[in-house]
């Protein structure tokens, strides 16, 4: 049985739009790989029916492979993790206690935000300079600096 190339790639086309119905990100390759085979199908008109979805499935396999390959983070992104800001010193608008929760105001935003709650296992009077030393859920933990 033979397959015309334009089939494949109305096939291809709709499979690019139903991506953007359904944003998924997977069928997308599907769709590229059958274009792909109808250009090959137009240049190649004798290429039987199994060849060419030997060759879609092979494209698609590929396009997905080299997506993943090239564009892959290979590192996560640090800026964005608590990890990332142990350490920092902030100054503290309201004062703490071992039981009472405080306010501490950091120079440069942690996480997103420049104040956060935060508590401490001693008491600190506000006005004091302390250092993260956890984020626990939306909550700072401090100590002295």
């Amino acid at each position: 049985m033979e397959m015309q190339w334009w089939i494949w790639l109305i096939f291809g086309i709709a499979l690019i739009l139903l991506e953007l119905v359904l944003p998924t990100f997977f069928i997308l390759w599907f769709g590229i790989g059958a274009v792909l085979v109808s250009l090959i199908a137009l240049a190649a008109p004798s290429l039987q029916l199994d060849m060419q979805v030997l060759l879609w499935v092979l494209l698609s396999s590929g396009t997905t492979a080299l997506w993943f390959k090239l564009f892959r983070r290979k590192q996560p992104d640090v800026r964005w993790t608590a990890d990332s800001v142990i350490g920092e010193v902030g100054l503290l608008t309201a004062g703490v206690s071992e039981f009472h929760k405080g306010r501490v105001r950091f120079q440069k935003p942690v996480l997103g935000n420049e104040e956060w709650t935060c508590v401490a296992d001693s008491e600190i009077n506000a006005g004091e300079r302390v250092r993260l030393t956890a984020i626990e859920g939306n909550i700072a933990r401090v100590i002295r600096a």
